[in-house]
């Protein structure tokens, strides 16, 4: 992982780069892996996306050479030493109301640079924390992503097309000391908070009111957060023995409202079921094959269900 200050000088110099095979070539050469996407895009043009990023000169040469005007993306987490805070303007939703919120409360300090991206958003780039794994994730309602393990963000001078116009990843501000871990856990539960626990009351019986809570949070999820959402809420029924059954007609009309098919609802239950419980005893409810989501027989318990 590059030391925590030379990503930020890293991304500083070839942001002034005169092309961008000279900017891929320099993040190279400190030790900052890339991969080339799209010209004026974000899609990855290598077989394997951001896992074939490198820092190998002599490919990365090659890559620009053939494709010179390709953007420039670098993979987030622990193989580049740096994790982005992304903060996007998209219609009614405005990130940067959210990050502001955020700054108030004094988690998002110690960025090494901010980044403004051509549709008017924001990148604000932090040091990954060493020997601790920061997956990323989103928040879409609150309009901020997190790029950590498992991510990659397109960075200076890259260039997208918007509105027919040409617009520039541009340098905005360089913080005043080196680049600052990031509690990225603490933001995600600020900016998106999720339910508490589920709290059974006896053996088999579960709170009404928190499963209202879990249905009513599923519902509220965003494009790119609806599957994992209905999985972590299948997995805390299922982790206080609700039945496969029963979880999947608490949750299934809530999931509808997010924008998830009933196939695919009816998938990711079964695979947090599956998770949760990977071995269930004989006579329990089985969960191979089909025969144990079977819903024929069961009640129609809607939004409120009953008490389990």
């Amino acid at each position: 992982m590059p030391a925590r200050a030379d990503f930020t000088r890293a991304l500083l110099r070839a942001s002034g780069a005169s092309t961008r095979a000279a900017s891929a070539r320099h993040l190279a050469q400190v030790g900052v892996p890339v991969f080339l996407c799209q010209p004026s895009g974000k899609r990855p043009l290598t077989t394997r996306g951001f896992h074939d990023a490198t820092t190998d000169i002599g490919r990365v040469e090659a890559w620009w050479s053939r494709t010179p005007e390709a953007n420039l993306g670098v993979p987030t987490g622990a193989v580049s030493g740096m994790v982005v805070v992304d903060v996007d303007v998209h219609g009614p939703v405005d990130g940067r109301q959210a990050f502001a919120r955020a700054e108030r409360a004094g988690l998002v300090d110690g960025w090494g640079l901010l980044v403004e991206t051509p549709t008017g958003g924001l990148h604000a780039y932090f040091a990954a924390t060493a020997g601790v794994e920061q997956r990323s994730w989103q928040a879409a309602r609150a309009g901020v992503d997190f790029r950590g393990d498992g991510g990659y963000i397109i960075v200076s001078p890259s260039v997208r097309i918007v509105g027919g116009v040409p617009i520039r990843y541009e340098v905005v501000n360089v913080g005043d000391q080196p680049a600052a871990a990031l509690d990225s856990r603490r933001l995600r539960d600020f900016l998106d908070p999720r339910p508490g626990p589920v709290v059974r009351q006896g053996r088999g019986l579960v709170r009404l009111a928190d499963m209202n809570r879990l249905a009513f949070w599923v519902a509220g999820r965003g494009e790119g957060e609806r599957n994992r959402g209905l999985f972590w809420a299948a997995c805390r029924l299922a982790e206080s023995d609700v039945s496969a059954s029963d979880a999947l007609d608490v949750l299934s009309a809530a999931a509808s409202q997010a924008g998830l098919g009933e196939r695919e609802i009816a998938t990711t239950v079964r695979s947090a079921y599956r998770i949760a419980h990977p071995a269930p005893e004989a006579g329990g409810p089985g969960l191979g094959g089909g025969a144990w989501f079977e819903r024929a027989n069961a009640p129609n318990l809607g939004m409120g269900g009953r008490r389990l």
